[in-house]
């Protein structure tokens, strides 16, 4: 069955450039991606009675859209996660990055690819995203010309291919932010889920939620989701990683990826509520973690519920926070000539 790709617009963005909303519809499943950050705005998905909800967390209001909601479902760069100290050094020369805050650079500056108006084209199955950023931009070195590609089949399956390359020596890492409640967005929170991760370690954080550059075994820990655990299991123990964010915001080391570059599974997410299941699959090497602990109903749905703690879960893939300060973890190193190239598989079923 083919994907069927409509365009609207949705509504000025204040910043120059009208935010546009593509729609890919694939038998039972529907997706809706915004120009603005990239986003994965919306996801429907069927239940095993075969009805359908919107499974991602997210409003239609503008005024939250650009405020409290800016990073539900956008791509989050130039570089995601956390870079500790606001600064880089590449080749001996170091290059101050814009803050965010508390000595730290997260998701890529104040004004990151979140924020961005991307441009955005039909292609087979989906639609494909193009941003380019300057030479500075929030500090980073090298002009960079990123695209990300959203397709849908009525498998259940959303690919996100990621692309980019640089006229300078950089630091590269992208994500998706969405937030995801498998019984519906509104619906309660996630604690009742089931999460396996395919994941033996993990990268134990400062209170900032920057890795101290060491890897631990999750292995009797309340971070080991080896297995289906519910997410709610230990998410109040006290253990000194869980008590600063409240709940889990941290990266895991996943498994060995294939030699051959194709995405392998990185998480399992299943309701028992609705019976629906998302498998991740990623060519990256870390997923992220978090269970919406700060949540406090600043956000409300198309519901009409306002978002609190642990209304929904974000399962990011990605490389390690603050990499370019910890030269054991994986490189997120890109030079010209280089293409950075990642993909993250989201597939829906139902059990």
């Amino acid at each position: 069955m083919a994907t069927s790709v409509r365009h609207e617009p949705l509504a000025p963005s204040g910043a120059g450039a009208a935010i546009g909303r593509w729609t890919l519809t694939a038998g039972r499943y529907r997706a809706g991606v915004l120009t603005l950050g990239a986003t994965l705005h919306t996801l429907e998905a069927p239940d095993r009675a075969g009805r359908s909800a919107q499974v991602l967390l997210a409003t239609d209001e503008l005024a939250q859209i650009l405020g409290p909601a800016r990073h539900y479902g956008t791509v989050v760069g130039r570089y995601a996660n956390r870079i500790d100290g606001s600064t880089v050094t590449i080749d001996g020369e170091e290059h101050p990055l814009a803050p965010t805050g508390g000595g730290l650079t997260i998701h890529g500056g104040p004004d990151g690819f979140a924020s961005r108006i991307w441009t955005a084209e039909e292609v087979e199955g989906g639609v494909r995203l193009r941003l380019h950023s300057p030479d500075g931009d929030q500090g980073f070195p090298g002009a960079l010309d990123v695209t990300v590609t959203y397709t849908l089949d009525a498998d259940g399956e959303l690919v996100i291919a990621y692309r980019a390359a640089t006229s300078r020596p950089t630091v590269v890492n992208l994500t998706n932010h969405a937030y995801v409640n498998l019984s519906g967005e509104g619906s309660g929170d996630v604690l009742g889920h089931l999460l396996t991760l395919d994941a033996d370690g993990y990268t134990p954080a400062d209170e900032r939620q920057v890795p101290y550059g060491r890897i631990e075994p999750v292995a009797g820990t309340p971070f080991d989701f080896t297995t289906a655990t519910p997410i709610g299991k230990s998410v109040h123990d006290d253990h000194p990683q869980l008590a600063g964010p409240g709940g889990y915001d941290h990266n895991w080391v996943l498994r060995p990826r294939p030699a051959d570059g194709a995405p392998a599974r990185a998480a399992l997410l299943e309701d028992p509520v609705s019976g629906r299941t998302l498998e991740v699959l990623t060519t990256e090497p870390g997923i992220q973690v978090y269970t919406a602990n700060k949540f406090q109903g600043a956000v409300t749905g198309a519901s009409g519920v306002p978002y609190g703690p642990f209304a929904g879960i974000a399962l990011e893939t990605q490389h390690f926070p603050d990499s370019p300060h910890h030269p054991s973890f994986p490189s997120t190193a890109l030079r010209p000539g280089e293409e950075f190239r990642s993909t993250t598989v989201l597939r829906f079923g139902i059990s």
